[in-house]
């Protein structure tokens, strides 16, 4: 599609004023006359007003002078905002560490309660040791045993009961879990008495509080008792295991490992196997057939005499004759080890191999 005919015609204009401006074309008669004119009146106008060198110098001077203080200031904002944050950094751990204080007695359902259990997940985490870490969980769970019973002196709301008894569980399954495993690898038999002992008290404990709860929260305190239950009956099971070869099916469940069923086939090698006393059996007499055999210090176990007579037995007179003890047959030793001689090797002659030598015998 063409372009449009006074389209083209204003662009040559352009083009060509613009030449005449710059002194490239010479205008023809009146062209541009009175553009012309203004243009040449503007320029006149700003070379007049255009500063000197000195005026020029003193401007290039101070706009360099700004140029350096706008990149100093950034730098001074820095030190500043670094301080500021510094500041911020310290004024958060001491109200951290004062609320943190503060936290210290508050119960379920307090506004500071989450602070306390944060601050018990940050105690476990700077502990390394696995038993020590089961031991933490079970001090957080007595713990909450004894926030319980402050509730029920206070006629708490029922959603406080369940805030404590779900943290109960949960710090009384993580503990057990721990425990168990280290008995499984390390044993212990007096860890897990002591787990025992203490579960049954915590089942005391919210036995007598039961009682004082809202009957909404009762069906929890059952559940956690029930759990408890569990527990005292994981560790009996666990510790008759103790001796055995398979202790755990090798699966487990909330409570940690899951002891083994079965047959117990002991290991003696467990340091809580109960060997049997080995059996000693006395040596052979080195006394002749004929004579009598020691006589035991053990007390009888009848009232009648089983010893052989010495003399002959007189015949009756009359009458039914008395029984007569059985005479008790000699003791059968243990065979003699038999000495075995080991015959000769045969000799051997070779004829000699030189006339005149007399033969090689060998053996």
């Amino acid at each position: 599609m063409g372009v449009p005919g006074w389209f083209a015609r204003e662009r040559a204009d352009g083009d060509r004023f613009a030449d005449l401006v710059d002194g490239t074309a010479s205008p023809e008669d009146d062209e541009f006359a009175r553009e012309l004119a203004l243009v040449g009146g503007l320029r006149e106008l700003g070379a007049g007003g255009a500063p000197d060198a000195e005026t020029r110098q003193r401007i290039r001077d101070e706009i360099a002078g700004r140029l350096a203080e706008a990149e100093a200031a950034p730098k001074r904002r820095g030190h500043l905002v670094a301080n500021l944050a510094a500041a911020a950094v310290a004024l958060v751990l001491a109200l951290g560490g004062i609320t943190l204080l503060l936290s210290k007695d508050a119960l379920p359902g307090d506004p500071l309660y989450g602070i306390k259990r944060a601050g018990e997940s940050a105690a476990l985490g700077l502990t390394f040791d696995e038993q020590d870490k089961a031991k933490k969980h079970l001090e957080f769970a007595a713990s909450r045993v004894g926030e319980l019973d402050e509730l029920t002196r206070q006629g708490a709301h029922t959603d406080a009961y369940f805030t404590g008894l779900t943290d109960f569980e949960t710090d009384l399954r993580a503990g057990v879990s721990r425990l168990t495993a280290l008995v499984t690898d390390q044993g212990g038999q007096t860890r897990l008495a002591e787990l025992r002992t203490w579960a049954r008290n915590q089942s005391d404990r919210l036995g007598l509080q039961v009682e004082h709860a809202p009957a909404e929260a009762r069906d929890k305190f059952s559940a956690a008792r029930a759990l408890l239950d569990k527990v005292q009956e994981r560790t009996t099971d666990l510790g008759s295991r103790l001796v055995c070869y398979t202790i755990t099916t090798g699966s487990s469940d909330e409570l940690g490992a899951v002891p083994a069923a079965g047959d117990c086939v002991r290991d003696p090698d467990s340091p809580h196997a109960v060997l049997p006393p080995p059996v000693t059996s006395s040596p052979p007499s080195s006394a002749p057939t004929g004579s009598p055999a020691p006589v035991s210090s053990a007390p009888p176990s009848s009232a009648v005499d089983t010893a052989a007579p010495t003399g002959p037995i007189a015949p009756p007179t009359g009458g039914t004759p008395p029984p007569v003890a059985p005479v008790p047959g000699p003791t059968n030793l243990p065979p003699l080890p038999t000495t075995t001689t080991t015959p000769k090797p045969p000799l051997l002659s070779i004829p000699p191999l030189i006339p005149g030598l007399p033969p090689i015998t060998i053996g």
